[in-house]
């Protein structure tokens, strides 16, 4: 028995919860997962894990015996790296996790340049707007936007967001332009509910000492950004969206922005990864890449203020607005 691997097998299945996800993340088949976990409880003289048909649970013995296998790993990859090309030319997969539209709009085109630094880094980029289990998925690190609920996880904070209001052409020529955010209770909106909650996001709105929180009414709701700016391109409503998924659109005229002289909250972004886990050389550069990304972004650097695009020409007709 190998037993460094069946001390990395061991955390895994702890980490997971589950032999079957363990070894989809070590892409080992199960029984080879079972096998050395069984093992290691036979030279160890003791049980490890408790098995169940529905889920697995560690020992007294088997969580103490975790913990010092987190050290010891965590020391021999630090013998590792600072022996070799590891620390100057990170190496294996990376499974990362981001935001649809941040993924589509600032990541991917900027990969080129990350790979050309890390050529030996295999990425796995999950986009998706749900907040995944980073431990149960076997998610190295995950870019993250909004306040932090899981207090398990490191978060490094590289960048923040901000918002814009707007609509298309047609959807104004239709139903007026707002003036204020107050109007909007009386006009259609395109809503954003969250992925893992099912609530509906509320807007607001910004102006010196004034804040206003709306409430939304409108007959659509999405949970990915991509998809909803898409639905306020086809002019189902007014959004409220990223301001770089927006900013083109606005300047090209196919949008147009509603309230300019409202902000919205900005949004703070982390890259987060799991406490328990060695932050291996492939993360830690992963992290570094993204950060100097985002501070050389105009949109996504931490002291971003709120971009006003030039606005459109304004529609040529405009009703009164929607009270549907």
């Amino acid at each position: 028995m190998n037993k460094l691997q069946a001390m990395e097998v061991f955390v895994q299945v702890v980490d997971a919860g589950s032999f079957t996800r363990a070894a989809e993340t070590l892409q080992l088949p199960k029984a080879t997962v079972s096998t050395l976990v069984q093992a290691l409880e036979a030279a160890l003289s003791t049980k490890l894990l408790h098995r169940t048909t529905r889920q697995v649970t560690v020992t007294t013995d088997g969580a103490a015996y975790y913990e010092r296998c987190l050290r010891i790993l965590s020391d021999v990859r630090d013998a590792e790296e600072s022996l070799s090309r590891t620390r100057l030319s990170p190496s294996g997969r990376l499974r990362v996790d981001a935001p649809t539209g941040l993924s589509s709009e600032i990541l991917v085109p900027a990969l080129p340049a990350f790979f050309e630094r890390y050529p030996d880094i295999m990425l796995e980029l999950g986009s998706t707007d749900r907040p995944v289990d980073l431990v149960e998925e076997g998610v190295d690190c995950a870019v993250r936007g909004g306040a932090l609920g899981d207090t398990s996880l490191i978060a490094r904070r590289v960048g923040v967001v901000n918002f814009l209001t707007a609509a298309s052409p047609a959807y104004l020529a239709r139903y007026g332009m707002p003036q204020h955010p107050r109007d909007l209770e009386r006009h259609r909106c395109v809503n954003y509910f969250s992925a893992k909650s099912g609530k509906i996001y509320d807007w607001d709105f910004n102006r010196g000492d004034e804040r206003i929180e709306v409430a939304m009414r409108g007959t659509i709701a999405l949970n990915d950004s991509n998809a909803y700016v898409e639905a306020g391109l086809a002019g189902l409503g007014i959004i409220q969206m990223t301001d770089y998924l927006l900013d083109r659109h606005v300047g090209t005229g196919r949008m147009v922005q509603v309230l300019p002289d409202w902000h919205s909250d900005p949004l703070p972004i982390h890259v987060v990864y799991p406490q328990n886990r060695h932050l291996s050389a492939k993360v830690r550069v992963f992290v570094e890449w993204v950060s100097e990304l985002f501070a050389a972004n105009p949109y996504m650097n931490m002291h971003a203020t709120q971009r006003r695009p030039a606005p459109a020409p304004a529609p040529a007709t405009a009703a009164a607005p929607a009270t549907a």
